[in-house]
């Protein structure tokens, strides 16, 4: 009798795309007189982001953002896009041609035929900002089951629209749309295929849903003014038992296998860029359940802000890019998104073009 080895995915290769114009904190704030005396750098620790440019020549808008991204990660990958067995896009923001909000065709599809991905399946995705991790889940899964070879995961966020609802509409700084001051613009692609070796591998990807939470931030329509709005309740979004969620499945998902969490011997962790006290919160937390000290802990935010979906492979791009990466280490990506969506992404990276 023939047995077949288990298949694995690995991160073949990274791309993102940043709006050129840059906006500091205080000029947002500037923006916004309900504010006051607000230090919203203080609170949040982002210094600046970047912000798309509203005309349409520019290409900053979802789906350009997201084209330049992928074309940047298949620069850097072994293969071509007519290569691809399957695109994914997973944008919450479906901008394009400027402010026209899009739904069909898909963005996949879009992306997928201006790419030259022509034999590629396609299809979108929509899970808040986990909506890329979303994406990379679905196809690692794929790529496991033998049922695609290689594929593109891509979003393009015009995130920076509901901070300027924010700024006509704030009135203090406990409005429900203050979150929306913490966003930026960018757009992120990663290219999966098959692993051949566990130094260069998603060992495991595991997402969890946890509806009772889902209300607590939500992205629609405003009410008040034209455009669209996020409303978040930050005080329950960011207490202790919230935060809590990530490292109980994680460790539940460890504990099943045999293993713990200290024994993973994790190199890096990358939050969700919502903000800097959020992400050392959560790192506090997770070493408190974990009983066991958190890796170093990777961040974009101060210079690019919450940039929703894309937020967990721009700041690893930029990592890698950076140059200090030693081949071979180990990462543990955890996304944080409304529904309320957590989980856990460990890999292991070798040769990631980038």
């Amino acid at each position: 009798m023939s047995t077949t080895a288990t298949a694995y995915s690995r991160i073949e290769a990274l791309g993102i795309c940043l709006p050129a114009t840059v906006q500091t904190t205080p000029q947002l704030a500037a923006l916004v007189p309900g504010l006051g005396e607000v230090d919203i750098e203080k609170i949040t620790g982002i210094a600046e982001r970047r912000v798309y440019d509203p005309e349409p020549a520019a290409g900053e808008d979802s789906f350009g953002m997201a084209l330049s991204a992928a074309r940047d990660a298949l620069e850097s990958s072994r293969y071509r896009a007519a290569d691809l067995d399957i695109v994914i896009s997973a944008s919450i923001t479906r901008f394009k041609d400027g402010g026209r909000f899009t739904f069909e065709p898909s963005f996949a599809a879009m992306l997928a035929r201006e790419l030259g991905a022509r034999s590629a399946i396609h299809f979108d995705v929509s899970n808040a900002c986990a909506g890329m991790m979303t994406g990379v889940w679905l196809l690692d899964r794929m790529i496991r089951s033998g049922a695609v070879r290689r594929g593109l995961v891509v979003s393009g966020e015009q995130a920076t629209r509901v901070a300027q609802t924010a700024a006509r509409e704030m009135t203090d700084s406990y409005d429900p749309q203050f979150a929306s001051l913490s966003v930026g613009d960018s757009a992120s692609a990663v290219v999966l295929d098959v692993s051949a070796d566990a130094a260069d591998r998603i060992h495991y990807i595991e997402l969890m849903t946890c509806s009772e939470y889902s209300h607590l931030c939500m992205g629609m329509p405003s009410d008040r003014t034209p455009g669209i709005a996020l409303y978040t309740d930050n005080k329950k979004m960011h207490n202790r038992d919230r935060l809590k969620l990530w490292p109980r499945f994680h460790g539940d998902f460890l504990a099943k296998r045999g293993r713990t969490f200290a024994g993973e011997e994790f190199d890096y962790v990358i939050q969700h860029q919502v903000g800097t006290r959020f992400i050392d919160y959560a790192n506090q937390t997770a070493a408190a359940e974990f009983a066991a000290p958190m890796p170093a802990s990777l961040s974009v935010v101060e210079r690019y802000g919450n940039t929703a979906t894309t937020s967990h492979f721009l700041t690893l791009c930029e990592h890698l890019r950076a140059g200090g990466a030693r081949p071979g280490a180990t990462y543990l990506l955890v996304p944080a998104a409304s529904g309320v969506v957590t989980g856990a992404l460990s890999a292991t990276l070798t040769n990631v073009g980038v």
